[in-house]
């Protein structure tokens, strides 16, 4: 038999205060009523899976999803600060609205150097992103080779990760979608992968 590790990628569930489409990056917000319902589905989908592991972000809104689908698993739960989403700097909280009318400059310059533009304030680039994830990631995958695992992170995390198993570039990170409370499926083998599903 082919040694096989599955993992089980999952957006957190809708946030407080979505309707005006927030960057919230390292801000710590909860889950609507409609965000942990959209993870009890998922916990469900989820619950008969040979899981030996879950990772989360250690903000609020990935915590909350990993406790819900850990209700179904025992097994350990680790929070971690190198999976939190992108650090957006002085565009935290901020609506992209609100961006784009106080700092139009600055979106100029992001449209044309998308991998290296830093938000002002000590946001991250992208590149710096990339690499704490992906480097993150990889521990992970190593730590529980050969077994399935769950994470439960966040739009800009689980995009990094699909752009790495499809073989895109960084830059098309963009060209597919995240919904709040979605499942992505990866399959790894020992010398290839397989993207079974993508924001299911």
């Amino acid at each position: 038999m082919v040694n096989r590790q599955r993992v089980y990628i999952i957006r957190h569930g809708q946030v407080s205060g979505y309707e005006k489409f927030p960057v919230y990056g390292h801000t710590d917000v909860d889950l609507t009523e409609t965000g942990l319902i959209q993870i009890r589905q998922i916990s469900e989908r989820l619950r008969f899976t040979d899981i030996i592991s879950i990772y989360a972000s250690d903000l609020k809104r990935s915590v909350q999803g990993a406790h819900i689908i850990g209700s179904y698993h025992n097994v350990p739960l680790s929070f971690l600060p190198e999976l939190r989403e992108m650090y957006f700097g002085d565009w935290e909280g901020l609506s992209l609205t609100e961006i784009q009318k106080d700092f139009p400059k600055e979106l100029e310059r992001r449209k044309k150097d998308l991998i290296n533009f830093a938000p002002p304030g000590g946001g991250e680039t992208l590149a710096r992103f990339s690499e704490r994830i992906t480097k993150c990631y990889n521990k992970i995958l190593k730590t529980h080779k050969d077994n399935d695992i769950a994470i439960i992170a966040h739009g800009g995390v689980n995009r990094i990760i699909l752009c790495n198993a499809l073989g895109l570039d960084i830059t098309q990170m963009f060209n597919f979608h995240q919904d709040y409370g979605c499942l992505n499926i990866i399959d790894y083998y020992p010398d290839s992968k397989l993207v079974q599903l993508v924001n299911g």
